[in-house]
């Protein structure tokens, strides 16, 4: 879909869609529980990643009733019995990451494929468990499809923390089921340590019980059953972090945006955005389920991106338009987002009037009084580049075309609306 995107100002109330971090592994635990009992999850966006989800829990053997914004699920006893062994992850990291080892905690052969740059993503972490514990494999030349046949067995296990902490979560999703006690020990200095904690937290809600040693080791108990829970998704901090900006950098200064359904407490990982924009100078009042922000005038800064990567684009945008130098650092993982957002972004961003150089994986951002637009940008296929495009172009003089702007379905199916009823002007050029 290609759009044209005039300057405006946003203001008013948004209610910040759920977390999908929490979504996947809600529905994913829900999916495992014993049967005879049904799990409620609530407040849920069927974005494309949680639809992938969600229709492979079911071919594996839940039972899934589907609501407007929930799911009542009923598990399959911790068995994975696929009706059909091909498993389509679409472009979701998260859903073939998770799902792999939970796969195979039976004795199955499964195909998952995938999509995009999902397709080239790396799995190599799964691969050096299954060349030790002897599961067949093949994939084509390390990418996708990837074919597995065989079965975890319990024991001792080691994976490096430094690379997605995806992996980890999968781990600790599968290890609970198998038939004897596992150690699950990390490598290296975990990265998205804040990703654990949901992990963990969900897992706790379904009853699975792992002893975490300061996230250096992990020790799980073997033949645990996940029981049936009710859960209420909470909103998502890396969907927030968008209409945080676009309320800092708004051109009005009489305006504001309020974000509704924001937990002041939450566990996500990308919460590090009330920090750092706080540490930048914005003008945000924190309450317990809301957040309400103010045009600020900021200041560039050094953000480490490595426990937060999803956030790095946006944050991109607001150094962008900040006085003085922001550096982006520690953005390894950007690199094998849905695009390279190290890449993307610069990219995308000077061609509006940006000024930021790639220096390895950092980026160098001198701040720039607006953007002047007049342009055609590019999402890269990448939802995350589509949304920050997009408040970025709420201070561009001209109005841009954006290619590929249907890319935010990904996360985000109906960020375009939200956009439109707090004041953006699209038009639609091409579907």
């Amino acid at each position: 879909m290609k759009i044209k995107i005039k300057p405006s100002i946003l203001n008013g109330t948004i209610e910040i869609p759920p977390s999908k971090s929490y979504s996947h592994r809600a529905v994913i635990a829900a999916a495992l529980a014993e049967s005879g009992k049904k799990s409620t999850i609530d407040n849920l966006k069927f974005s494309v990643d949680i639809t992938t989800t969600t229709d492979i829990m079911e071919n594996w053997g839940a039972k899934i009733k589907r609501f407007e914004s929930a799911l009542e699920i009923i598990g399959n006893d911790g068995k994975v019995v696929p009706k059909d062994k091909y498993v389509q992850c679409n472009e979701s990291g998260s859903t073939i990451r998770f799902l792999i080892p939970i796969g195979i905690t039976d004795e199955n052969e499964l195909i998952f494929d995938g999509k995009g740059k999902l397709v080239d993503r790396p799995l190599d972490s799964y691969y050096r468990i299954f060349d030790k514990q002897g599961i067949l494999y093949k994939n084509e030349n390390g990418k996708l499809p990837l074919t597995v046949n065989g079965k975890l067995k319990a024991g001792n296990y080691e994976i490096d923390g430094n690379i997605s902490s995806q992996f980890i979560t999968g781990l600790l999703y599968a290890l609970p089921l198998l038939d004897g006690d596992s150690k699950l020990t990390i490598n290296k200095n975990l990265e998205s340590k804040g990703y654990i904690d949901l992990t963990l937290e969900i897992l706790k809600l379904a009853g699975i019980q792992i002893v975490n040693n300061n996230y250096k080791s992990f020790d799980i108990k073997g033949n645990q059953i996940y029981k049936p829970f009710d859960y209420t998704v909470e909103g998502d901090y890396s969907q927030v972090a968008f209409w945080i900006v676009a309320g800092i950098i708004s051109a009005n200064k009489d305006n504001e945006i309020k974000c509704l359904h924001v937990n002041k407490n939450s566990l996500q990982g990308d919460r590090e955005i009330i920090e750092i924009v706080t540490r930048m100078g914005a003008n945000l009042k924190i309450f317990d389920d809301y957040v309400l922000v103010k045009p600020s005038k900021t200041k560039g800064t050094i953000i480490d991106i490595s426990q937060c990567p999803d956030i790095g684009p946006i944050l991109t945008v607001l150094g962008a338009l900040s006085e003085g130098e922001t550096r982006i650092i520690n953005g390894e993982r950007l690199r094998i987002k849905e695009s390279d957002r190290i890449t993307s972004i610069k990219t995308e961003l000077n061609k509006l009037g940006a000024n930021v150089v790639e220096e390895g994986d950092s980026l160098i951002i001198q701040g720039v009084e607006g953007f002047t637009g007049g342009v055609t940008v590019n999402a890269w296929n990448d939802h995350r580049i589509a949304m920050s495009l997009a408040i970025a172009s709420t201070r561009c003089e001209k109005e841009i075309i954006l290619e590929e702007a249907e890319s935010v379905r990904k996360s985000y199916p109906h960020f375009w609306d939200d956009f439109v009823k707090m004041g953006g002007e699209i038009e639609v050029i091409e579907k």
